[in-house]
């Protein structure tokens, strides 16, 4: 089979294009830019307001005289160029940072993390709701409204919707006795003078709002304004002005671009197949789970199960896990035991189906659990195959290591002829079982972009749930009845220390020496621990 590495190499142009033409062609609309090299991998992502104005300036000879070393490293590397016009400015922002993660152009710094634009979220569901920032979306009954690229925008919206519809922002549950009773902390309304079922009729008219059902608002607000203006009150003018433009800019309508919307030829079946081509699979891996270990401290050593079909997230398949067999951050030991509990209990769940088919066809089906490293009949292991619902292809997030502890609890298992594959983040190679060199493909590789994802999929779910448990031991901490000791504050110690047990066994300097914490800070919490033990 031939090497898609290698015939990239033979296909690379010997002279570099002359790109006038397409300067030429640039229109003046807003949009997206994707410069590619020679080896027609996606190396830079940019926006612009303007088309052509902002890609000709590349190319000016000035620009290469006095640019700094990494834009003249940029601008020998271009050998070809691409755009695609959007309607606004900031849809050209949303698709420039989803391009961005998409590729991973090596001349790119923004938008390379998992951290994505903000998104408000109210659960109508809560007994008194309320309007929160987040970045992620989660299948919890909330109502998310967004992305929106103007944060500074959203939060004076924000503080708009506590003022026109008095209701809650931030925070968390049923309002508390201070902002049942206070006019001005919240909201400009009491919420003791409206019931809960009044309160959510105002919820519904800030939904509406955020939906982008805002003009008769806008309008009054534009009255506002002018008359204001009239009268030769200019500051409140200008601050009219302002809430305008922010309000217009947060419910503005924007195309949210998502993976089979981008203007790029991602495609999850000539993904697929170009995977089983370049791995020397079966057949195209539909069915694929990959693994995530996220050990951010060793207070909390979590891990990830993500699943793909079609190519595509299947949530309901998600699983996260606490590990418990490992003392310390290895990620070796931690990786062995997650694929160990996955798979166990996929072929306990395998046996118990068969136990249930037996029972039904009057067989006793109160046999033991067994695995495919025991010795059974050949009838009795096709039936239980058939039975496993195993994967088409196992990812593992990192490399040699963290592939042989997986293939060893395989192996135990029984599963050794499961494909699977290590999938080494820093040079994006990949580790085969056996092979002691990695594979390393072209970045403009379907095959490696559909395993990006994947992995980049684990490691958020991990991430996530880590910081879902830390919270929590934030909100229990013995912390909470500390004087002075905010949220933030606790969160800076216990990221930092680990425990409360490490933060005791801390020294006032080391305790000191944190932003936010301070001298004095630090002694009150030295004596606060002392009182405490």
């Amino acid at each position: 089979m031939a090497d898609p590495q290698l015939d990239s190499e033979i296909s690379v142009p010997r002279e570099r294009p002359d790109l006038r033409p397409k300067l030429r062609d640039l229109p003046h609309r807003p949009g997206i830019y994707m410069m590619r090299d020679r080896f027609n991998r996606v190396i830079y992502v940019g926006k612009a307001r303007d088309l052509k104005r902002r890609v000709s300036q590349y190319f000016m000879p000035s620009k290469r005289m006095k640019g700094d070393p990494k834009t003249r490293a940029l601008l020998d590397s271009i050998w070809d160029l691409e755009w695609h016009t959007v309607l606004t400015e900031p849809e050209a922002l949303l698709l420039e940072g989803r391009l961005i993660k998409e590729f991973r152009p090596r001349y790119n710094v923004s938008f390379r993390d998992d951290k994505g634009f903000l998104l408000v979220k109210v659960n109508p569901s809560e007994e008194w709701p309320r309007f929160r920032f987040t970045r992620q979306r989660v299948e919890d009954g909330s109502l998310y409204f967004g992305p929106f690229v103007h944060s500074s925008a959203l939060r004076q919206t924000m503080a708009f919707l506590r003022k026109k519809f008095g209701v809650l922002t931030f925070g968390r549950g049923n309002p508390s006795e201070r902002e049942l009773k206070s006019s001005t902390y919240q909201v400009p309304m009491k919420l003791s003078d409206v019931s809960a079922i009044q309160y959510g009729e105002r919820v519904d008219r800030a939904c509406d709002f955020l939906s982008g059902q805002s003009k008769e608002f806008l309008e009054e607000l534009k009255k506002e304004m002018l008359s204001a203006a009239e009268r030769l009150d200019f500051e409140r003018a200008a601050e009219l002005r302002n809430m305008l433009d922010d309000l217009r800019k947060t419910t503005a309508p924007t195309r949210k671009f998502t993976r089979l919307s981008l203007p790029s030829t991602i495609n999850p079946v000539s993904d697929l197949s170009e995977l089983q081509e370049v791995l020397q699979l079966e057949g195209p891996p539909r069915h694929m789970e990959c693994f995530d270990i996220s050990n951010i401290s060793s207070t909390y050593i979590v891990a990830s199960m993500v699943c793909f079909r079609e190519g595509v997230p299947d949530k309901k398949s998600y699983r996260r896990y606490r590990i418990t067999s490992v003392k310390g951050q290895n990620d070796f030991a931690s990786m062995a035991e997650v694929v160990r509990r996955r798979y166990a209990h996929v072929l306990r769940e395998g046996s118990l189906r068969v136990a249930e088919r037996d029972h039904s066809d009057g067989e006793d089906g109160d046999g033991p659990w067994v695995d495919f490293s025991e010795t059974q009949e050949p009838q009795a292991e096709a039936a239980l195959r058939a039975a496993v619902r195993l994967p088409d292809l196992i990812i593992v997030d990192g490399g040699k290591g963290q592939l042989s502890s997986a293939c060893t609890e395989l192996q135990r298992l029984g599963l050794q002829e499961v494909p699977i594959i290590g999938l080494a983040k820093e040079f994006e190679e990949i580790y085969r079982p056996g092979r002691p060199m990695p594979l390393a493909l072209p970045h403009s590789s379907g095959a490696l972009r559909m395993l990006q994802r994947i992995r980049d999929e684990a490691h958020r779910f991990a991430n996530g749930y880590h910081q879902l448990l830390l919270k929590r031991r934030i909100s229990e901490s013995v912390l909470d009845d500390c004087p002075g000791m905010s949220t933030r504050r606790k969160t800076l110690l216990l990221g930092h220390f680990g425990s409360v047990t490490r933060l005791r066994n801390a020294s006032l300097e080391q305790i000191a020496a944190l932003d936010g914490i301070g001298p004095r800070m630090a002694q009150q919490l030295v004596e606060f621990l002392a009182r405490k033990r």
